[in-house]
């Protein structure tokens, strides 16, 4: 009985036989391997210019089968491809010293962007499927992907982005045999349409105005003519380097980081009250009556944090910029939270793998992750942004008259 068919599995159920998973996979090996055989065989015909025992003017000719074992997302299972005299067949379903089907690269890829290792996924791999695949060749499927995410890394970019984030997470990365914490940071732009794009992941370099110039640069490369906000976190010269490379550009700093920060030195009695008292400055309707909120916290706290109200001061023309803009475009500037729920899922899958042994792993780690989100996003739209972008068509009317259709 073939337990594949739904009717019959149904009519196993009624009648109370049970349902065999193992028989089941059996099965499916058992059709993979006939499906794999039949095509080689078509292939070969194909390739020689004659069925099976008719005659030929050809001199090449049928040679026997190699047999091989292949894996597959449901086992292992032995497979007998033809061959012939010459040689010169190559088949295109199972490729000569191919040993992986179709679905299982994918499998371990999907293993490596979950934070698995190596070797955990060598065993799950063993324990789940009852194969074994060396170390060596789990390594070579991963680093397969790098140049993909090269590609990727260096594609061509839209003209203009009305919003881009940019934010940092730390990962732990072995460099000259010691294990460090180097920044990786991740930018997100928002496109015309409305849709989350991620633009590029940048690895180890110190925050300095020089590489983050660099960083811009190559988004003009890239073709980005246009930038109208950018909201980031508070990253060393990157305001610097906005403004040479995109002077038409507004710049928000990241409230919900400039609040930690300002909290980073509270003692904990404390912490409650000066962050309801902070909420006053950043939930004020409008920028003269925040300057005002400012200075009242500074009333109450002043002598005991002034570096709070030092620091709020000193960064107000990067923090006060949202204060302009409606509400539903206030939402999406005042935070990074675009990204930081992307490094968030990030962190939850490096939490238990301990160091990365280089930086061109963590690499591949982060685009197969940002990539899993990224097919999220396609999908989707920012909320409200048909009311959003007439906005900004409005508040950045010189730029964006370049690009109305």
């Amino acid at each position: 009985m073939s337990l594949v068919n739904k009717e019959e599995i149904a009519k196993a159920i009624r009648s109370g036989k049970g349902i065999n998973i193992e028989e089941i996979l059996d099965e499916f090996k058992d059709m993979l391997k006939e499906i794999y055989q039949t095509a080689s065989e078509v292939e070969l015909t194909d390739h020689l210019g004659y069925d099976k025992h008719n005659k030929s003017d050809n001199s090449n000719y049928r040679n026997g089968h190699n047999k091989k074992t292949l894996k597959s997302k449901y086992g292992e299972f032995d497979v007998s491809i033809p061959r012939d005299r010459d040689g010169t067949f190559e088949p295109q379903l199972v490729k000569k010293r191919q040993t992986l089907i179709e679905g299982t690269e994918d499998l371990i890829l999907s293993l490596y962007t979950k934070g698995m290792s190596v070797r955990d996924i060598q065993h799950h791999l063993d324990d789940l499927y009852g194969y074994e695949i060396s170390p060596e060749t789990i390594s070579h499927i991963t680093e397969a992907i790098v140049e993909k995410a090269k590609e990727w890394q260096s594609r061509p970019l839209d003209s203009i982005y009305p919003i881009i984030f940019m934010d940092a997470t730390v990962l732990k990365i072995r460099v000259d045999r010691v294990v460090k914490n180097i920044a990786a940071y991740i930018m997100l732009g928002i496109t015309l349409e409305g849709k989350k794009e991620i633009i590029g992941i940048w690895i180890g370099e110190n925050e300095t105005s020089k590489y983050w110039l660099t960083i811009l640069n190559e988004l003009k490369n890239r073709g980005v003519q246009d930038v109208l906000i950018f909201a980031i976190d508070g990253l060393n010269g990157f305001a610097q380097a906005i403004e040479a490379v995109y002077p038409k550009a507004e710049i928000q700093r990241c409230i919900v980081h400039q609040i930690r920060s300002s909290l980073r030195y509270v003692s904990w009695k404390d912490r409650k009250d000066v962050a309801k008292d902070l909420k006053t400055i950043y939930t004020a309707p409008t920028e003269e009556k925040a300057q005002l909120a400012l200075e009242e916290f500074n009333d109450i706290w002043g002598k005991k944090y002034p570096h709070i109200y030092q620091s709020w001061q000193t960064n107000w023309n990067e923090l006060s910029t949202f204060y302009k803009y409606p509400e539903a475009i206030k939402k999406l500037i005042y935070t990074t939270n675009p990204i930081e729920s992307l490094n968030s899922n990030i962190k939850r899958k490096t939490k238990g793998k301990g160091s990365f042994p280089t930086i061109e792993s963590a690499f591949k780690m982060l685009y197969l992750s940002t990539q899993q989100v990224q097919d999220k996003w396609n999908r989707t739209k920012i909320r409200d942004w048909s009311e959003i972008y007439p906005q900004l068509c409005i508040f950045f009317q010189d730029i964006m008259v370049k690009y109305a259709n």
